[in-house]
């Protein structure tokens, strides 16, 4: 991230005490956050190769907060790959991480109890008067981990140049400036927001609020206060997956409440958005600009933008990327895609790259992307009838009472739908009858033809997909294991809808 890391070199001369971050302990200006992130690269550069042989590699854990901005920083600088070892992960995928990346220290952001058979440090906060000399930059600069749907992670190759692109195509697609203050809304261990939290603010000269409060309990179901904190901070810019954004919807539509007018891009990933859900927030003055990626072409390939939003798609994609549909699949060409996946043979050399994404898509006459989910999910009926999971599932997370929902039937199983009330539909999930929620099910799919309508469904509590550990860390269900748990309540030998307490 040689480019990002000079944009830091040159603010801290040009702005030296123009804020660049805090987390609401801690605040740097540009000149004192490039002097940390040399003594810390400084100090990294010092640690002892393991068995004497390789280069450390450094993982990266704990919440949105400075000492983490700065470790990541670190690590560029000093030419090391990096492992962000996300929060929402369980102690056995963290385990699996460490052991599979060869992790030989961690930085840990916050208190930690130590990891297993690395060292745990936390970097002091040495102010180098000047930055160290430069070093050539580790062939892979940082390793993703993706919750993906099954229990054993796997790591995601990423080089400098796959970065650095991805960084400057997202600055120059929002038209990032100095004057922007992006709001850190999720953990800084997903790419997408090590992306835009750290990389495009630092290249543009911006400012970064990193709030720990919305972070903390992520992919944990808790409630953060996203209004206040919006409210209070005056943003420009952030990122939110859905379920974010549906909680800050309901409580400003609860609240009465007001969006500042400072925001001009609330980027939203990481599933799909149901229609309903955007236009709600627009109408609540909300900026959101729909998007799509996956860590295997650096988190980002398509995005709406201000002046070139298309209601219900992806957006077109970055420029330098060639996307393509083949057979309903959409393929990726271009400099993002990953090197390969960790212990796996390099999926590509130096150079452009090409990814088959296994995501059913479709562009329209003008580019823009339109996703309608994985093709691996692809339900047939009983009948024969081909229907697309996610396509049913986002009408009906359009309603309001819905938090998430989840479809699932096959062959010899008629279409089920799985609900788990919002926090604002919950007084009426309590409350409805069977028949009551079977007619909000059909009132959501009232333009769908007959062979795609749910025949079934089961209520549950979102706490009961969280302590199930159902959700992925965006807030997803993990589709393939909630189906196997809840089918009970699901298969044809059961009522036609039920409840679970």
């Amino acid at each position: 991230m040689h480019e990002v890391l000079n944009a830091l070199h040159r603010h801290a001369a040009a702005t030296p005490d123009k804020i660049a971050l805090s987390d609401g302990a801690e605040t740097l200006d540009y000149a004192t956050l490039a002097r940390r992130v040399w003594g810390a690269a400084a100090q990294l550069r010092a640690l002892p190769s393991p068995d004497g042989a390789g280069d450390p590699v450094i993982g990266l854990a704990g919440g949105n907060r400075v000492d983490w901005v700065v470790g990541q920083l670190a690590a560029w600088q000093a030419g090391l790959t990096a492992v962000p070892l996300p929060p929402f992960f369980s102690p056995d995928q963290t385990r699996h991480i460490l052991r599979d990346a060869g992790v030989t220290h961690v930085l840990t952001a916050a208190d930690a109890a130590g990891f297993p058979g690395v060292v745990t440090l936390r970097l002091a906060p040495i102010l180098a008067s000047a930055p160290p000399p430069p070093k050539a930059g580790a062939e892979i600069a940082q390793i993703i981990y993706t919750s993906g749907s099954t229990g054993t992670p796997k790591g995601v190759c990423l080089g400098d140049d796959q970065l650095a692109w991805t960084a400057g195509a997202l600055a120059n697609a929002v038209n990032a400036g100095p004057d922007d203050h992006y709001l850190s809304a999720v953990p800084l261990a997903l790419l997408l927001e090590t992306l835009c939290a750290i990389a495009v603010p630092l290249l543009a000269g911006g400012r970064v609020t990193l709030a720990p409060s919305l972070t903390d309990g992520f992919g944990t179901g808790d409630r953060p206060p996203l209004a206040a904190t919006v409210a209070a901070t005056r943003p420009t810019c952030l990122v939110l997956v859905p379920h974010l954004l549906a909680l800050w919807v309901e409580e400003l539509t609860r609240t009465a409440g007001a969006t500042p007018d400072s925001l001009r891009v609330v980027a939203v990933g990481g599933a799909a958005v149901p229609p309903a859900l955007a236009r709600r927030a627009w109408n609540l003055g909300i900026p959101v600009y729909e998007g799509y990626g996956l860590s295997e072409c650096c988190s980002v390939v398509s995005l709406n933008r201000p002046g070139a939003r298309r209601a219900e798609t992806a957006g077109p994609p970055l420029p330098g990327l060639a996307v393509s549909i083949n057979g309903g699949e959409i393929i990726v060409a271009g400099p993002p895609v990953m090197r390969g996946y960790l212990h796996a043979k390099p999926h590509r050399a130096k150079g452009p790259g090409v990814w088959r994404t296994g995501d059913h898509g479709s562009l329209n006459a003008d580019g823009y992307l339109t996703v309608h989910g994985r093709l691996d999910t692809i339900i047939v009926t009983p009948w024969g009838r081909n229907v697309s999971p996610e396509w049913i599932e986002s009408l009906v997370l359009g309603d309001p009472r819905v938090g998430l929902c989840l479809l699932t039937g096959g062959p010899d199983m008629e279409l089920a739908l799985l609900l788990a009330p919002s926090t604002a539909g919950r007084p009426w999930f309590d409350t409805a009858t069977p028949a009551q929620v079977e007619a909000l099910i059909n009132e959501c799919c009232a333009t769908v033809p007959a062979y795609a309508r749910p025949r079934r469904h089961a209520v549950v509590p979102l706490a009961d997909l969280f302590h199930r550990g159902l959700l992925t860390g965006n807030g997803r269900i993990r589709r393939r294991e909630a189906a196997a748990a809840y089918r009970f309540v699901l298969a044809p030998t059961h009522s036609t809808a039920q409840a679970l307490p």
